[in-house]
């Protein structure tokens, strides 16, 4: 894929304690191959849908129990730069930016809120290479509790605009760059258990919702939501057996119009 404007999401990955336990479980689930992993990279681990990049999965470093958890990454020309904006904005850098190798350079970062996420500046490896395809990323979305910090703080860092949508029911926003929508944002509200943190939840394309759901159960993965029909497909949150959250979709089965949205740029 070609390089992705800066705020755009452009990879992903996650932390488990057992890396083989992963890779069983989202290769039945979500279909995913593997590549090798090498020792000089922390055992770093690519995922593939039909040969294709999508995600990545690592083990903790020595000494370092990390719960496991989906983190998403924002493209960046500039990974320095970017850091530099999100202190200005209010947030913090958890992890400083790193050159690794030639692929890139990556940092960690936490918003306001308590959201973490991570900046790629893509160098040989420049991110996602299928999305919105079987096994591949689609979308995500900024789960958090103080909405009104998440709000100020992405579009400041990343020139986002904002819409909101109309829905007495849930307080969702969506975050643009140019015409294009390639974030939302959710306020968390008191049905969420307080031990969820805020996080950013990704969405795995699958040729079939239920059946998806059907198979990540049966290996131990937790229904969270769904499934349920929407005017974007068949969706469903789940947590894997070892705690991270996702969510798979099913692009093919939409039901219903489209919220409205009014914009808040």
């Amino acid at each position: 894929m070609a390089v992705q404007p800066e705020g755009a999401p452009c990879w992903a990955d996650a932390m488990f304690g057992d890396l083989e336990g992963a890779k069983r479980f989202y290769g039945a689930v979500l279909g995913w191959t593997f590549g090798e992993s090498s020792s000089e990279y922390g055992d770093y681990t690519q995922c593939y849908a039909d040969g294709k990049a999508v995600a990545a999965v690592v083990p903790p470093l020595p000494g370092q129990e990390e719960p496991a958890q989906w983190c998403l990454y924002l493209a960046s020309p500039d990974a320095a730069a970017t850091a530099g904006r999100i202190r200005e904005a209010g947030g913090e850098i958890v992890m400083e930016p790193m050159r690794v190798d030639d692929f890139g350079t990556m940092c960690l970062a936490r918003d306001p809120g308590g959201v973490v996420f991570g900046i790629w500046q893509g160098g040989t490896h420049e991110g996602f290479e299928a999305t919105a395809e079987p096994g591949a990323y689609c979308w995500a979305e900024v789960f958090t509790r103080e909405p009104g910090k998440s709000d100020a703080f992405f579009p400041a860092v990343f020139s986002y605009t904002a819409k909101q949508m109309e829905d007495d029911g849930v307080d969702f926003r969506l975050y643009d760059l140019g015409d294009r929508t390639v974030l939302g944002r959710m306020a968390m509200t008191d049905d969420f258990p307080p031990e969820v943190p805020p996080h950013i939840n990704v969405y795995f394309t699958v040729a079939d919702c239920d059946d998806a759901v059907a198979r990540a159960t049966a290996l131990g993965g937790v229904l969270r939501f769904g499934p349920t029909d929407s005017p974007f497909g068949r969706y469903a949150m789940l947590g894997d057996p070892q705690g991270a959250t996702f969510s798979v979709i099913d692009l093919t089965k939409t039901q219903g119009e489209m919220p409205k949205v009014t914009d808040v740029s």
